[in-house]
């Protein structure tokens, strides 16, 4: 697997599609998700109850179908970040990121010194084991260069401030939280509301400002297509609970309408 893929998918602004896993961490799933040709998986430890244990695995499933993995950290705290790290994702999510300050916190999690304060761990999960003759220095340095973070915007405060979380180093993507976002503004779910539109310009507006990678999670693939024309390159397709529901209750639906009445 190409170690520096989600990293160099942050480096162009061309489409790149993936999925949402939050309940089926199967050892199958990798192969799955990659037979779709998905260019990512949003491995989501917020919402879905999943441990690192759980990740641990997860991550080994996904490098077999050679699919990246971002993680949607449930935290800003060293302790999650730099475990989530260990355990060898690519790529972090870190959720309510508020202002540069907090991003530059997320950033020193994840960077080994001197571009951040991680612990250092050698020969484990995230760097598949190794125990070659690589001088520590370069191991170091080739880690700082493969972490990829995206950061969660999702709060009125955070997209008050998505200019200068964007132009913050170490940044290498904004993400669009939508209905955390619609609910910090106190307006849920009502994505048409001025107030809405207007925190949502303003982070895309951030992104392109500082060439930064845009993304966000969507239900349709109408959505996605409508936010690519608006400078999205992260479009993150369903979720696999409701992909599953989708279309497990179109086809009970058409069995039991055909037996209706018989």
């Amino acid at each position: 697997m190409n170690q520096f893929s989600l990293k160099k998918m942050t480096q162009t602004r061309a489409p790149k599609f993936g999925h949402y896993v939050g309940e089926f961490a199967t050892p199958g799933i990798g192969h799955i998700v990659a037979s779709a040709r998905c260019d990512f998986v949003f491995f989501d430890m917020e919402h879905s109850g999943l441990s690192l244990e759980t990740l641990k695995s997860a991550v080994r499933y996904f490098e077999a179908g050679g699919v990246s993995v971002l993680v949607r950290s449930p935290c800003k705290d060293y302790d999650m970040i730099a475990r989530i790290a260990d355990a060898g994702a690519e790529g972090i999510m870190a959720p309510m990121v508020k202002d540069a300050a907090e991003a530059e916190m997320v950033v020193q999690h994840l960077k080994y010194p001197p571009a951040g304060k991680r612990g250092v761990a050698l020969g484990i999960a995230h760097d598949n084991y190794f125990s070659g003759d690589i001088p520590v220095d370069e191991r170091l340095r080739l880690s700082n260069e493969r972490m990829t973070f995206f950061a969660l915007i999702e709060t009125r405060e955070g997209a008050e401030n998505a200019d200068e979380i964007a132009r913050t180093p170490g940044v290498d993507c904004l993400w669009i939280g939508h209905f955390d976002l619609s609910a910090s503004l106190g307006i849920p779910g009502k994505f048409d509301h001025p107030d809405y539109v207007a925190a949502f310009d303003k982070i895309v507006a951030a992104a392109k400002k500082h060439n930064r990678s845009l993304g966000r999670l969507v239900m349709t693939p109408a959505e996605g297509i409508a936010d690519i024309k608006r400078g999205f390159d992260f479009c993150c397709y369903g979720t696999d609970t409701s992909l599953y529901q989708r279309a497990l209750k179109a086809g009970i639906s058409e069995l039991r309408s055909a037996y209706d009445g018989k």
